[in-house]
């Protein structure tokens, strides 16, 4: 399995950046994607995430009308578009996947669960905000 990630980079507050997320070695439609971000020193947090097949979403409150999470089945591809960043949005972001039965077994009988179970993940983007 392999996620390749891009389009980090710098933004001022306020402004807004999409990262991509390319997936290989996984049956897409039956995957469960999504983003974690962490900041040296600190827990990484669960961002978003998206069934695949029915398109379902989960925001971390922290970012909850701000990002917006979609899957594009054609490309393989996440997409995760974030508005409004604010300086505390800066971490590197990480691209990650699991396959839905799984995501089943260990207890999540609807949605996306958890991005932080995941097995798979990205080699991260970097997301700065400035001030």
């Amino acid at each position: 399995v392999q996620l390749v990630e891009s389009g980090g980079g710098l933004v001022q507050s306020g402004g807004s950046l999409r990262l991509s997320c390319r997936v290989s070695g996984l049956a897409f439609r039956h995957s469960v994607i999504g983003w974690v971000r962490q900041v040296p020193g600190k827990e990484r947090e669960d961002v978003s995430c998206i069934t695949v097949n029915d398109r379902s979403t989960y925001y971390g409150n922290s970012v909850k009308g701000r990002f917006t999470i979609s899957s594009d089945s054609a490309e393989n591809t996440v997409l995760l578009q974030m508005d409004s960043l604010k300086p505390e949005d800066t971490a590197v972001y990480y691209c990650a996947a699991e396959r839905l039965y799984r995501v089943r077994e260990i207890g999540y009988g609807t949605g996306c669960g958890n991005s932080l179970d995941y097995n798979y993940r990205g080699q991260g983007t970097q997301v700065t905000v400035s001030s």
